[in-house]
């Protein structure tokens, strides 16, 4: 048997899911596809082009015709993936502010999400690709060869995410006991809400999908976890057809 071509890891925010799918990507020399970057790519693509992003119908009409490519690096510039919107690289564009600012009302117009899911699809058709995502093994790729849902506590998530802002802080600002503990209860408070929202929203819920494999992560590091998800990598591969 070979390995599995289309892995689908789907979880909440900061459960992992997006360091592990790059360094199961490496190891087997895969593509990896954060779909949000294609979010990202239709936002820049309606800031550079003149179109109001609260005109739901124009950005969604140019998600339908923008040609977005996933692939692996193109330049070794730090780069996790090169994304190609309309044949143009636009891979660091998408951190830009103002692409942060709009992604947000972009990624919720029911138009744009459905045409990208065709994107999504059609990038997967190629195979050995990891995407990751919250709807992956659900609604993209419902046949995935490899389905994994990584969960944690939303307690140990918080501290992963105040560790993240805790490391890109600069020296120079105040880091007092109170501001740490107001600032690590605020990023919780916002990680549950983010929860609830997913987990409950009528179009495509964030939930594992019934074949998916559910990994816990509280307890683990990004080393375990990877090895937990290579042990079903393997395992898939050497199961009869």
């Amino acid at each position: 048997m070979s390995l599995p071509s289309t892995i689908a890891i789907d979880g909440p925010a900061a459960s992992g899911k997006s360091t592990v799918g790059a360094k199961l990507a490496e190891r087997l020399g895969y593509v990896y596809f954060d779909t949000g970057v294609m979010y990202r790519a239709v936002t820049w693509a309606a800031l550079q082009r003149g179109i109001e992003i609260p005109d739901e119908a124009a950005v969604s009409q140019l998600a339908e015709v923008l040609h977005i490519e996933v692939i692996k690096p193109t330049i070794q510039d730090g780069r996790q993936y090169t994304v190609l919107a309309d044949g143009e690289d636009v891979t660091w564009h998408l951190r830009e502010p103002d692409v942060n600012q709009a992604v947000s009302p972009v990624s919720a117009y029911a138009g744009v999400r459905t045409a990208l899911v065709r994107q999504q699809r059609r990038i997967a058709a190629q195979g050995e690709i990891v995407m990751v995502g919250r709807d992956i093994g659900t609604v993209v790729l419902p046949d995935a060869d490899l389905k994994i849902y990584l969960e944690a506590m939303v307690d140990e998530r918080a501290w992963r995410r105040y560790a993240e802002v805790i490391e890109r802080r600069t020296s120079s600002r105040p880091d007092h006991d109170l501001e740490r503990d107001a600032e690590y209860e605020a990023i919780r408070k916002s990680l549950a809400r983010r929860d609830k929202i997913d987990s409950s929203r009528e179009v495509s819920p964030l939930r594992p999908a019934d074949d998916a494999i559910i990994v816990d992560t509280t307890d683990l590091d990004v080393d375990q976890v990877l090895a937990r998800v290579m042990e079903w990598v393997d395992k898939r591969r050497n199961e009869e057809p």
